[in-house]
C-alpha cells in the first residue's frame, strides 16, 4: 500500500483538522462536509485521518465486519457467535462519482443466480465502509438517489436492500466525509442538513505559510517513508488521544444550561428542525471530551455552532454560508447559566501537546477564525428619486444619463445595476425529444434509473436485468439444451438489460438583453427576478447554467457553463444596463459557446433562454435581418429555444416573438413563465382547443 501523506504535517486547516477529530472521537456527530476550492488539500487531510483511527476487532470471515463483542443479530453472514476476533486497520473506503447503486448499497448476483440457482448477495460500498470512514469526493457531483440512499443509511446505521427477490439488513455505521469546490454546483439544502458539521477551506495568503507547504508536499514526493518517518511520534500521539477521548465521551455531562444555549443559538439563526440541536449537543460533548473534560462549555457550544450552523441556516442555493458572529455571541450570552470554572489543558491545542499539528504550531484543536456573514452589501441605491416610466424605454440611439449614484469608472451610458425582483416558481421548460444527458430533473432521457420502457443485450456488465426479457429469449432454446424437470436453462447469451426512461439534467444557456430599452428601473427588476427564478429552477433540476449578456457594442460570456448557480445569480445581480441592442452579438456569443459545450459534453442536451423585449439596433444596414440569421443557425442546429417576451405597455410590437418563431422555438411574457400564471393557463387552454378545431376541421 502506498505512503499516505501524515495528518499531523498537513499545515494550518484547523477547521478541518478539528471537524474530522470531533468524527473520529464520535462519530454520533454525522460526519463532515468540506467545501472549498481546488487544490486546497481537502482530500489528502481525509485520506490521512484514516492511518490515525485505532484498529478495528472483527469476526473472521464476516463480510460485513461484525464486532466480536457484540455481533450483530441479524448480519447476513450471521449468526455469530461472542467471542475473540482478528483485528484489522480501518478502512477508508471512497465511493466514485460515477458508482452505480448496486455497487453502493450491494444487490442478487444475478449471473450466480440465474446460471447456478444460487441468491447470493454481493455486498455493497456501504458494507465495506462499516466501522470505517466513506468518503465521498465532489459529493455534489453524485447523482441524488445514490445521495439519499447514502445519507439514509448514515442516519439510520444500517442498509436495507429490497430487490430482485434480495430482502438484505445489515449495519453500515461509518464516519461519512464528503468534499465539494462550490464553483461546481450547490448541495440541495436538505441534503446540506444531513452531514453533522461543514468547513469552508481555502488556500492560506500568508508567505510563509506557502512556504511551508510546498516544502513538506516536495519532500514528500521524494521520498514519502522517510517524510512519514519523521512525524511517527506526532501520528502516535495524536491517535493516543483519539482513544482517550473516545474513552471520556461516555462519562461527559451536558447540563440544561448547555442545552438552553444550544436550543436558543439554533432558534435565533432560525434553523429548520431539530436535527442542528442534536448535532449541536454531540460536536459540543466530542469537543469536551477532546480538551479532556467531562462538562460541556459555552465555548464548546460556540465552537460547535460554528461547525454544525452555517450550512443550515441557507434558504436558498443563493444565500451564501456563514454565521454573524457577533448574533452568536449575544445569544449565548443572554442564556449563559453557571458554568464550571474551566481548568487549564496540559494537553490543550496550541501548547505544543500531542494534537498540534507537529512543529507548525497549527494544531488541530485550534481558535476558529471568523467567518463572517457571507453577505454582500446591497445593491447600488436608485438612481434617481423619480422612477423611470416603465413603458417608454430609454431610447437605444441616445445614451442615458450617468447617474449621480453611479460607480466611479462606469462607462458612458451605463446605467447602475438595480436589484432583482422576488423570484417566483416557473412554468416548465423542457428539451424534447429523448436525451441520454446526466440525470437531473428538466427533460426525458433514457437512464439507469427512471420505468423500464424495453430491454436490451447488455454492453458490459449486467446492471438492470429485464426478467421477463431474459426468460422471453431463453424459452424457444430449452428442447436442444436438454431441459428436465420443471427448471429454466438460461445462458449468459440469454440475458437482456432493462432500458428505463427517466430525468436529465440540460445546459440552460441565458442570453440576456442589458441595453437602453431593458432599462427602465421596473422592468428590469423584473426581468432580473424572472432571470433568477429561472436560475432557481435550473439549481433545483440539477441543471448547468451559462449567461451571456449584450448591450452596447457587444455581447460578452459575463459566466461559462457551470454548475454553480449562485455563480450565475451573484453576475446577474451586478449587471449593468444602457446603450443599443446587439442581438445579433448576443445570439451569435451563445452560438459560440454552445458549440464549445456540445464538443465538452456531447450528451448534455442544450435550451436556450433569450430574454430580450425583441428590439434589435446598433451599427450595420439592418440590425433587425441581422439577428433574424443569427437566429437560424441555432434553429438549424436544433437547439431548443425560449424567448421571455419583456416587452410591456399598451402597445406592443411583437418582436420578441418573431424572433421565437426564427429560432423554431416558443416565446412566453413575464407573465406566462410563473407556473401558476392565469394568462398562461389562458394561451395554453386557447391553444388546446385551436388544435382540437384543427383536427375536428
Amino acid at each position: 500500500m502506498s505512503t499516505r501523506y501524515p495528518f499531523t504535517a498537513v499545515v494550518g486547516m484547523d477547521d478541518l483538522r478539528l471537524a474530522l477529530l470531533l468524527n473520529a472521537v464520535s462519530p454520533a456527530v454525522g460526519g463532515v462536509l468540506v467545501r472549498g476550492e481546488k487544490g486546497t488539500a481537502k482530500s489528502t487531510a481525509v485520506r490521512a485521518l484514516a492511518e490515525l483511527l485505532p484498529a478495528v476487532p472483527v469476526v473472521a470471515g464476516c463480510r460485513f465486519s461484525c464486532d466480536p463483542a457484540s455481533p450483530d443479530p441479524g448480519c447476513p453472514d450471521g449468526p455469530h457467535e461472542t467471542g475473540p476476533g482478528a483485528e484489522r486497520p480501518a478502512r477508508m473506503v471512497e465511493l466514485p462519482v460515477g458508482a452505480s447503486e448496486d455497487r453502493l448499497v450491494g444487490a442478487l448476483d444475478i449471473e450466480k443466480a440465474l446460471a447456478d440457482g444460487v441468491k447470493a448477495f454481493e455486498p455493497g460500498l456501504l458494507a465495506d465502509a462499516h466501522r470505517g470512514i466513506l468518503y465521498v469526493d465532489e459529493v455534489n457531483l453524485l447523482h441524488d438517489h445514490l445521495i439519499d440512499l447514502l445519507l439514509d443509511a448514515a442516519a439510520m446505521g444500517s442498509s436495507y436492500v429490497e430487490r430482485e427477490g434480495v430482502s438484505v439488513r445489515h449495519a453500515a455505521r461509518f464516519l461519512l466525509v464528503g468534499t465539494m469546490n462550490p464553483e461546481e454546483g450547490e448541495l440541495r439544502p436538505q441534503l446540506l442538513d444531513r452531514f453533522g458539521l461543514t468547513v469552508e477551506v481555502a488556500a492560506s495568503r500568508e508567505p510563509e505559510q506557502r512556504v511551508e507547504v510546498v516544502r513538506r508536499r516536495l519532500a514528500f514526493e521524494d521520498d514519502p517513508a522517510a517524510f512519514a518517518a519523521r512525524w511517527t511520534g506526532e501520528e502516535t500521539a495524536l491517535r493516543g488521544r483519539i482513544v482517550a477521548a473516545r474513552a471520556l465521551l461516555p462519562q461527559v455531562t451536558l447540563g440544561d444550561a448547555v442545552l438552553l444555549q444550544i436550543a436558543a443559538t439554533c432558534a435565533a439563526f432560525e434553523v429548520d428542525g431539530m436535527r442542528a440541536d442534536i448535532v449541536m449537543a454531540r460536536t459540543a460533548t466530542a469537543l469536551a471530551a477532546w480538551a479532556g473534560r467531562t462538562e460541556v462549555t459555552s465555548e464548546d457550544v460556540r465552537q460547535a455552532a460554528l461547525l454544525a450552523l452555517p450550512h443550515r441556516r441557507r434558504r436558498s442555493p443563493f444565500d451564501a454560508p456563514g454565521l454573524d458572529e457577533d448574533k452568536l455571541d449575544e445569544t449565548l450570552e443572554q442564556f449563559k447559566g453557571d458554568e464550571p470554572e474551566e481548568d487549564p489543558e496540559p494537553d490543550g491545542p496550541g501548547d505544543g501537546g500531542p494534537g498540534d499539528g507537529g512543529p507548525d504550531g497549527g494544531g488541530p484543536g485550534g481558535g476558529i477564525p471568523p467567518q463572517g456573514d457571507g453577505h454582500a452589501p446591497d445593491g447600488v441605491p436608485a438612481q434617481d428619486d423619480v422612477p423611470a416610466p416603465e413603458d417608454v424605454p430609454a431610447p437605444d440611439d441616445v445614451p442615458a444619463p450617468e447617474p449621480a449614484s453611479a460607480p466611479q469608472g462606469a462607462r458612458a451610458g451605463e446605467r447602475a445595476a438595480v436589484k432583482a425582483a422576488e423570484p417566483f416558481r416557473t412554468k416548465m421548460l423542457s428539451v424534447p425529444g429523448l436525451g441520454e444527458g446526466a440525470a437531473g430533473r428538466r427533460s426525458r432521457a433514457r437512464t439507469e434509473h427512471g420505468r423500464t420502457t424495453g430491454a436490451t443485450r447488455p454492453r458490459g456488465a449486467l446492471t438492470k436485468l429485464h426478467l421477463a426479457a431474459t426468460v422471453r429469449a431463453a424459452a424457444p432454446h430449452q428442447k436442444a439444451r436438454g431441459r428436465t424437470g420443471r427448471g429454466l436453462v438460461v445462458r449468459r447469451d440469454d440475458l437482456r438489460q432493462a432500458t428505463r426512461e427517466g430525468r436529465e439534467g440540460n445546459l440552460v444557456l441565458f442570453a440576456v438583453d442589458a441595453s437602453g430599452s431593458m432599462a427602465a428601473r421596473q422592468r428590469m427588476s423584473a426581468v432580473k427576478g424572472a432571470v433568477l427564478s429561472l436560475l432557481l429552477d435550473a439549481y433545483q433540476r440539477r441543471d448547468k447554467v451559462g449567461l451571456v449578456t449584450f448591450r452596447g457594442r457587444d455581447a460578452e460570456v459575463a459566466l461559462p457553463p457551470t454548475s454553480s448557480v449562485d455563480a450565475a445569480a451573484a453576475r446577474l445581480e451586478q449587471l449593468p444596463t444602457g446603450g443599443r441592442t446587439p442581438l445579433s452579438a448576443g445570439l451569435l456569443k451563445a452560438h459560440d459557446v454552445l458549440r464549445v459545450e456540445r464538443l465538452r459534453d456531447p450528451s448534455r442536451r442544450p435550451l436556450l433562454v433569450v430574454v430580450t423585449d425583441g428590439r434589435a439596433t446598433g451599427r450595420g444596414a439592418d440590425p433587425v435581418a441581422l439577428a433574424a440569421r443569427a437566429a437560424r443557425l441555432h434553429a438549424a442546429d436544433g437547439t431548443a429555444s425560449v424567448v421571455v417576451d419583456c416587452e410591456t405597455g399598451p402597445v406592443r410590437l411583437g418582436l420578441a416573438v418573431s424572433l421565437a418563431r426564427e429560432l423554431g422555438g416558443t416565446a412566453v411574457s413575464l407573465d406566462e413563465l410563473r407556473a401558476d400564471s392565469i394568462a398562461g393557463l389562458v394561451r395554453d387552454v386557447q391553444g388546446t382547443h385551436r388544435t382540437t378545431a384543427r383536427r375536428a376541421a
